[in-house]
Protein backbone atom coordinates (compact mmCIF):
# COMPACT_ATOMS: atom_id res chain seq x y z
CA UNK A 1 0.00 0.00 0.00
CA UNK A 2 1.21 3.49 -0.81
CA UNK A 3 2.31 5.44 2.26
CA UNK A 4 -0.41 7.74 3.56
CA UNK A 5 -3.24 6.24 1.52
CA UNK A 6 -6.00 3.96 2.71
CA UNK A 7 -6.67 0.72 0.83
CA UNK A 8 -9.81 2.31 -0.68
CA UNK A 9 -7.91 5.38 -1.89
CA UNK A 10 -5.18 3.22 -3.41
CA UNK A 11 -7.76 1.03 -5.18
CA UNK A 12 -9.41 4.12 -6.65
CA UNK A 13 -6.05 5.35 -7.94
CA UNK A 14 -4.89 2.08 -9.46
CA UNK A 15 -8.27 1.08 -10.90
CA UNK A 16 -8.83 -2.03 -8.79
CA UNK A 17 -11.78 -0.76 -6.78
CA UNK A 18 -14.55 -3.36 -6.58
CA UNK A 19 -12.41 -6.26 -7.76
CA UNK A 20 -11.95 -9.51 -5.88
CA UNK A 21 -8.66 -10.18 -4.09
CA UNK A 22 -7.78 -12.79 -6.73
CA UNK A 23 -8.43 -10.32 -9.57
CA UNK A 24 -6.18 -7.82 -7.79
CA UNK A 25 -3.44 -10.46 -7.52
CA UNK A 26 -3.73 -11.23 -11.24
CA UNK A 27 -3.42 -7.51 -12.00
CA UNK A 28 -0.35 -7.33 -9.77
CA UNK A 29 1.11 -10.22 -11.79
CA UNK A 30 0.27 -8.47 -15.05
CA UNK A 31 2.04 -5.36 -13.81
CA UNK A 32 5.29 -7.36 -13.85
CA UNK A 33 5.05 -7.72 -17.66
CA UNK A 34 6.59 -5.04 -19.86
CA UNK A 35 6.89 -4.37 -23.54
CA UNK A 36 10.70 -4.09 -23.73
CA UNK A 37 10.47 -0.91 -25.81
CA UNK A 38 8.19 0.95 -23.37
CA UNK A 39 9.11 1.47 -19.70
CA UNK A 40 5.52 0.98 -18.46
CA UNK A 41 3.81 -2.30 -17.55
CA UNK A 42 1.25 -3.74 -19.94
CA UNK A 43 -1.68 -3.27 -17.55
CA UNK A 44 -1.11 0.47 -17.20
CA UNK A 45 -0.42 0.73 -20.92
CA UNK A 46 -4.01 -0.36 -21.45
CA UNK A 47 -3.13 -3.57 -23.28
CA UNK A 48 -5.32 -5.71 -21.02
CA UNK A 49 -8.95 -5.52 -22.12
CA UNK A 50 -10.54 -8.14 -19.87
CA UNK A 51 -9.72 -10.64 -17.13
CA UNK A 52 -12.19 -13.45 -16.50
CA UNK A 53 -11.65 -15.89 -13.66
CA UNK A 54 -14.07 -18.78 -13.34
CA UNK A 55 -14.97 -20.39 -9.99
CA UNK A 56 -12.33 -23.11 -10.48
CA UNK A 57 -9.58 -20.46 -10.76
CA UNK A 58 -9.09 -20.72 -14.52
CA UNK A 59 -8.25 -17.28 -15.92
CA UNK A 60 -8.73 -15.94 -19.42
CA UNK A 61 -7.05 -12.67 -20.31
CA UNK A 62 -8.11 -10.72 -23.37
CA UNK A 63 -5.33 -8.40 -24.47
CA UNK A 64 -3.98 -6.49 -27.42
CA UNK A 65 -0.61 -5.14 -28.50
CA UNK A 66 0.37 -1.61 -29.44
CA UNK A 67 0.43 -2.71 -33.08
CA UNK A 68 0.09 -5.94 -35.09
CA UNK A 69 3.75 -5.48 -36.09
CA UNK A 70 4.91 -5.35 -32.46
CA UNK A 71 8.33 -7.06 -32.22
CA UNK A 72 7.21 -9.01 -29.12
CA UNK A 73 3.92 -10.20 -30.64
CA UNK A 74 4.91 -13.83 -30.18
CA UNK A 75 6.67 -13.62 -26.81
CA UNK A 76 4.59 -11.11 -24.83
CA UNK A 77 1.36 -13.18 -24.75
CA UNK A 78 3.41 -16.13 -23.46
CA UNK A 79 4.93 -13.90 -20.77
CA UNK A 80 1.42 -12.79 -19.79
CA UNK A 81 0.18 -16.38 -19.65
CA UNK A 82 3.14 -17.39 -17.46
CA UNK A 83 2.64 -14.43 -15.10
CA UNK A 84 -1.08 -15.09 -14.69
CA UNK A 85 -0.57 -18.85 -14.27
CA UNK A 86 1.96 -18.22 -11.50
CA UNK A 87 -0.55 -16.21 -9.47
CA UNK A 88 -1.58 -18.02 -6.31
CA UNK A 89 -5.18 -19.20 -6.68
CA UNK A 90 -5.06 -19.44 -10.48
CA UNK A 91 -5.40 -23.02 -11.72
CA UNK A 92 -5.00 -22.36 -15.46
CA UNK A 93 -4.32 -19.37 -17.69
CA UNK A 94 -5.25 -18.61 -21.28
CA UNK A 95 -4.44 -15.46 -23.26
CA UNK A 96 -6.47 -14.29 -26.22
CA UNK A 97 -4.83 -11.59 -28.35
CA UNK A 98 -7.43 -9.38 -30.03
CA UNK A 99 -7.18 -6.37 -32.33
CA UNK A 100 -10.59 -4.80 -31.74
CA UNK A 101 -10.76 -2.21 -30.48
CA UNK A 102 -7.33 -1.17 -31.69
CA UNK A 103 -5.00 0.06 -28.96
CA UNK A 104 -4.72 3.81 -28.61
CA UNK A 105 -2.54 5.87 -26.25
CA UNK A 106 -5.73 7.16 -24.62
CA UNK A 107 -6.14 3.67 -23.10
CA UNK A 108 -3.12 4.24 -20.86
CA UNK A 109 -3.60 4.95 -17.17
CA UNK A 110 -2.77 8.40 -15.86
CA UNK A 111 0.28 6.89 -14.14
CA UNK A 112 1.52 5.53 -17.49
CA UNK A 113 0.99 8.87 -19.23
CA UNK A 114 2.87 10.61 -16.43
CA UNK A 115 5.72 8.07 -16.66
CA UNK A 116 5.98 8.69 -20.41
CA UNK A 117 5.62 12.50 -20.07
CA UNK A 118 2.43 12.52 -22.14
CA UNK A 119 0.66 15.29 -20.24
Amino acid sequence: MTEGLSAVQEAEIDGTEGLSPLEKEVIASLRTCYDPEIPVNIYDLGLIYDIDIDPSGAATVRMTLTSPNCPVAESLPLDVQTAVASTEGITAAKVDVVWEPPWDPEMMSEAAKLELNMF
